[in-house]
């Protein structure tokens, strides 16, 4: 059986470019990038796939900005010393035996989301998908694992109620009821995610809390009326993207001799 690894490339190329806590210059962007390209370096030599894709986010508006411009319209750009240089942090990568894939007007979790259920739809194997991105870990559901490179650990389902408080199959909904501001969700205001988490565990759905403590003439009840269509737009948001043409074939995607 094969393995495919799935690696969000900005969720490592961020979060090591914002770990050095020196201002913003053309040598941290250097010194971050190769730091990231010894960490896909690495990410194979641990989980010695047999097929590969990196996905990078294209920039600019997306799909989701249609149904809600103000989705990510407050969010912290990335500094454009580190921007410049990805086109050929890019052409490095196939060195490593990795295919990297960029596609205009979606984002890299829909790329990896749509990769990961191709491929355990067609029963090829093991599916690890590596990132700490909330969205994603609804991919375990599937049977997908996620790998957290900068703490070395597995998040698996028992990982995700921990966590969340809920199932992976309740995380989209979760993510919905509680909004991001930072991403421009708006979610329910005044929903938290200790009190998401309560109320899908008791409804199991947004359609059954809508149906059931929406009704109800609390406190609660008030907030889930008011902000009723905020939390259905939340979920169109937050929910995974799974019918992406990547452009590629599985052979495309073939890594070393684990192929």
């Amino acid at each position: 059986m094969g393995k495919l690894l799935a690696i969000d490339g900005l969720n490592i190329v961020r979060r090591v470019y914002e770990a050095n806590p020196d201002e913003d210059s053309p040598e941290k962007a250097e010194i971050a990038l190769r730091n990231a390209f010894s960490s896909f370096r690495r990410l194979l030599d641990t989980h010695q796939p047999t097929h590969v894709l990196a996905a990078f986010d294209f920039g600019g508006l997306t799909w989701r900005n249609e149904i809600h411009p103000q989705y990510r319209a407050y969010r912290t750009p990335m500094p454009p010393v580190l921007r410049e240089r990805l086109p050929g942090f890019y052409d490095m990568l196939p060195s490593l035996g990795l295919k990297v894939l960029c596609l205009e007007r979606v984002e890299a979790d829909d790329v990896i989301a749509t990769a990961v259920l191709r491929w355990l739809g067609e029963g090829r194997g093991d599916a690890i998908v590596s990132s700490t991105d909330k969205d994603l870990h609804v991919l375990i559901s599937f049977g997908a694992l996620l790998w957290d490179h900068f703490k070395n650990e597995w998040h698996d389902r028992a990982w995700v109620e921990k966590k969340f408080g809920v199932t992976p199959e309740m995380l989209t909904d979760l993510l919905a009821l509680c909004g991001d501001s930072t991403e421009g969700i708006p979610g329910v205001e005044g929903i938290g995610q200790k009190s998401a988490a309560k109320l899908l565990n008791a409804y199991k759905t947004l359609e059954g809390i809508m149906a059931g403590a929406g009704i109800l003439l609390t406190a609660t009840g008030q907030k889930l009326r008011a902000g009723r269509d905020m939390a259905f737009l939340s979920r169109e948001l937050v929910k995974l993207k799974t019918d992406v043409r990547l452009g590629v074939t599985w052979k495309t995607l073939q890594y070393g001799d684990n192929a």
